[in-house]
Parts: structure tokens; sequence; C-alpha cells
């Protein structure tokens, strides 16, 4: 037996709570896995609270990441001993994730911990870094250079936005910081931030074109944020969108695109190939301040995730927050 947090749905209603289950009750793979460590990302904290529709099938147990041990492979390339993360592939969504104590997975979504991180230090890094370093990876294949000028991130004192910034400011970039909880500007600045914007001066419909500002975004927003970042962005800028806090929509214009030349990507950190994975946390194994992880990360326990993840979708948590499946 194993515990794990499991999501059931009862005429559109889903309920999370803390169960015991068979390892005979895990779905198909050619990897078990012993899970030490997960995360709680926004989009668990939807799933987990229903306020989402990231679940496609019920019963669920969330957790977009997961690191752990192997403990059993049909697969010669892996093998027992071996100590792996997941994230995305749609785990938590429409296959069993992280938030469990065991998994069974497909070895094609494995990734071997890279030297010098361990299992916790790799989930307070997580989907969150990961996808903050594809944000800067698809920047910098653009050709974006710390002297073509600073570079905002928006939502960040979120887990993206954090390590977006730790990064950013680590390869030695200007960074402007939009948030919504002024109260963190120390933290911020502590991340390496220039400068912070209160979001409100993005969140609201703006013009078509703006005062050019920075060179580059990455933005973990969407919706008017987002237009409005295009909207500032100097001449050939780049612009990675990773996220949608604010919505799904882009109520903008081709203005920034057509008058200024702004680049607009799309970041999806669910199927990225094998060799893109690799060099995005061998980069992050590098390139991460291990001593500031700390500062942005925030343990619970598998029986502390249900309320945690309320308090994500309120606004009440810095940073990532790190689960520790066996407590």
């Amino acid at each position: 037996m194993f515990n794990a947090i499991l999501l059931t749905q009862n005429e559109s209603k889903t309920s999370a709570a803390l169960t015991p289950l068979s390892e005979s009750s895990l779905p198909d793979g050619d990897v078990t896995i012993r899970v030490a460590w997960s995360t709680l990302n926004y989009k668990d904290a939807l799933a987990i609270t229903g306020k989402g529709p990231v679940v496609r099938k019920f019963p669920m147990v969330p957790g977009i990441d997961l690191a752990g041990v192997i403990e059993h492979s049909d697969n010669g390339d892996w093998k027992p001993g071996d100590t792996v993360l997941i994230n995305g592939w749609g785990i938590g969504e429409t296959h069993w994730g992280g938030l469990a104590q065991r998994a069974r997975m497909s070895s094609k979504w494995l990734t071997l911990l890279p030297t010098g991180l361990d299992a916790r230090q790799a989930m307070s890094i997580g989907t969150a870094g990961y996808t903050a370093m594809l944000s800067l990876m698809a920047l910098e294949k653009q050709g974006l250079k710390p002297e073509h000028g600073s570079v905002l991130v928006t939502g960040a004192s979120g887990g993206v936005g954090s390590f977006a910034t730790m990064l950013l400011a680590r390869r030695g970039y200007r960074v402007i910081a939009s948030t919504g909880r002024m109260e963190e500007s120390s933290y911020l600045e502590q991340l390496g931030v220039s400068e912070v914007l209160h979001r409100d001066e993005l969140a609201q419909p703006g013009r078509p074109l703006g005062k050019p500002r920075w060179a580059g975004v990455i933005d973990a927003v969407g919706s008017h944020t987002l237009v409005n970042a295009c909207a500032h962005t100097q001449e050939d800028g780049v612009v990675a969108a990773c996220g949608l806090a604010q919505g799904m929509d882009l109520p903008g214009t081709v203005a920034p695109f057509i008058l200024r030349g702004v680049s607009l990507l799309g970041i999806n950190s669910v199927t990225r190939p094998s060799a893109e994975r690799d060099e995005a946390w061998h980069r992050l194994a590098e390139e991460v301040d291990i001593s500031m992880l700390e500062k942005t990360t925030r343990e619970v326990g598998l029986t502390e995730v249900i309320d945690a993840a309320g308090d994500l979708l309120e606004g009440r948590v810095r940073g990532r927050v790190v689960v520790n499946v066996n407590r």
C-alpha cells in the first residue's frame, strides 16, 4: 500500500482526499518509481480544487512533477536504482502523477537526474524552473543578449517568474519584474531584479503600441498583460509566452509584430523531446544558484497539499512548493 492524493468527480464536482492505494491500482507503464519528492504547481492547484479543467479523466492522482528512484523496469535502458525525474507528458492530467509515494510511467518520459542536483533540489526547480529555462533558451535562440536591453518578467513572484528572474539576472540581464504583490519587492531584488512594476500597469486594456521599454519578455500571465508586454517591446524584441494566470485570451492587435518586428514565441513545456529536456535540465543544474533555492521554496508534506493548493490559488505562496510525499 502507498499514500496518494486522489481526485474523484461526482456530478461535475471534484473531490480531493489523501487516500491509501494498492500498487495493483497503478496505471500501465514499463517503469515503477518509488517517489521521493513532488511539487505543487498552479496547474496542480487548479486540478485539486476543481477550479480549472485540468484533469481529463477520473480518478486521478495529480502532480505534474516527480523525482524518485526506479524500483522496476521493463526497459533495458533504465535499471532499478536510477534516480530520475519526470515533468509534463500529461501526468496529473491524463496519467496518474507525482503526488503519491509510488508511480508507474512510460520510460519514454524519464529524464536522468543531472549531476549537481539531488531529487529535492530538482523538485524545488520543477516544471516552474524548467519552463523558465525553456523560455530563456527560446529568447537566446532568437538572438537576445544582455546588451540589447532590459527583460520583463511578469508574475515575477510566482514559481516560473522567480526562476526566470534568477536565471536572467545570473546571465547578466537587467530584469524588470511585474507583480501584484509589491510587498515582495525586497525578495525580487534578492533574486536580481533592477525595477519592480505593479501588475496593474499591464493588466488593463492598453494602446496597440506603447513606449519601448524592454528588449525581451518572459510572460507567465497571458491576456491583457501579454498584449501590453508586446506593445512595450522595442524593435526586433522577443517575447516568450509560457503561462495564463490572467487568462487564455489574447485581446490585442498585430501592431507590435508588423510595425516593430516583435517576435512572440510559445513555450510548450509538456511534450518537449528528450534532447531539449536534457539541455534544459543540465543548464539548470549549472546555472541555478542552489543557495537561493531555499529562498524560493516552501516545503510541505503530502498531508498538507490540499490546503496548500488553496493558498497557491489565492496568491499566498511565494515561489515554489516542494512536496515530501513521505510525510
